[in-house]
C-alpha cells in the first residue's frame, strides 16, 4: 500500500523536477526525501550537501552518516552567493501562510504581546525574492493557512508586485492533504490537487480563507521505481511516517 507520506514525498520531489544544477535546500523529513528522490530521477544535476558544508557525489539515505565521496565545498558564504544569484531552490516550512503566499516563521501574536516566539525570519526574505521557493506544511490547518500572517518572513505574490521583486518565484505549497499553487486571481492560492482519500471540502474546511478552485486533480502516486527508491535507498528507516503518519 502506498502511504500518504510517500505521496507527499513524491509531490515534494516534483518541485525540483528538471531544476538543473541548483542547490537543493529541503527543510523537514518529507522535503529531504523529495530532494533525494528528484536527484535520483528527474533532476540528476541537483546539488545536495551533507547538511553542513560538503557537496556529496552520492545520495545518502536519510538519517545515516554519509560515506559518499565529497565533490565540492559549500560553506555559508557560497550558499549566500548561490541564493543571490538564483541558483538555489528551497522548500521551507511555514508556521503561517496566507492566500498570496506570505509566510511567517518568526512569531505568533501581535507585535507588543506575541504569544509564541519562533525561529525568526532567518533567510526567508532573501529566499523568496531571489530564487524559487516552495513550502511544506506537515499538518494542514486553519491555524497555518490564515487570512493574514502575524509577521511577513517570506514575501508573497501581492507584496512582490508592490516592491517590483522581479526574481520572486514562490510556486507551491505541499501539505499532508493537498498541493496548492498561486495561479488563482491576482496570484492567490489555488487548490491544484488533493491526495488520495482527501476531498476538496476537507482542504477548504481546514483553510482559513477561500481557496481558488477549478479543476482539482488527484495528486499523482509514486511510480514503482520511485517507491522502490524511497523505501529501499532513501528512507529505509521509514522516518517519513513519523512526519506524516500512515
Amino acid at each position: 500500500m502506498i502511504t500518504r507520506a510517500e505521496v507527499c514525498a513524491t509531490a515534494c520531489a516534483d518541485t525540483w523536477r528538471d531544476a538543473g544544477a541548483v542547490l537543493a535546500s529541503p527543510f523537514g523529513t518529507i522535503p529531504s526525501i523529495g530532494a533525494r528522490l528528484a536527484r535520483l530521477t528527474t533532476a540528476p544535476d541537483l546539488l545536495l550537501t551533507d547538511g553542513e558544508a560538503m557537496l556529496l557525489a552520492a545520495t545518502t539515505p536519510l538519517g545515516e552518516e554519509s560515506s559518499s565521496p565529497v565533490e565540492g565545498w559549500m560553506p555559508y558564504g557560497r550558499v549566500l552567493d548561490m541564493l543571490a544569484g538564483g541558483r538555489r531552490r528551497v522548500m521551507m516550512g511555514a508556521s503561517q501562510v496566507d492566500r498570496y503566499g506570505n509566510q511567517n516563521i518568526s512569531r505568533i501574536g501581535p507585535w507588543d504581546r506575541p504569544k509564541v516566539q519562533l525561529i525568526g525570519v532567518r533567510g526567508a526574505p532573501g529566499n523568496s525574492v531571489n530564487h524559487t521557493t516552495n513550502y511544506w506544511v506537515a499538518k494542514h490547518s486553519d491555524r497555518v493557512f490564515v487570512e493574514s500572517v502575524d509577521l511577513v518572513s517570506g514575501i508573497g505574490h501581492d507584496r512582490a508586485r508592490q516592491v517590483g521583486a522581479r526574481f520572486h518565484d514562490v510556486r507551491v505549497v505541499v501539505t499532508d492533504l493537498a498541493v496548492l499553487d498561486f495561479t488563482g486571481p491576482g496570484g492567490s492560492m489555488r487548490l491544484r490537487s488533493v491526495h488520495p482519500g482527501v476531498a476538496v471540502s476537507d482542504v477548504q474546511e481546514r483553510t482559513g480563507f477561500e481557496l481558488a478552485v477549478d479543476e482539482v486533480a488527484q495528486t499523482r502516486l509514486p511510480t514503482d521505481e520511485e517507491l522502490a527508491l524511497i523505501r529501499g535507498e532513501i528512507d529505509p528507516r521509514n522516518l517519513r511516517d513519523q512526519e506524516v503518519p500512515a
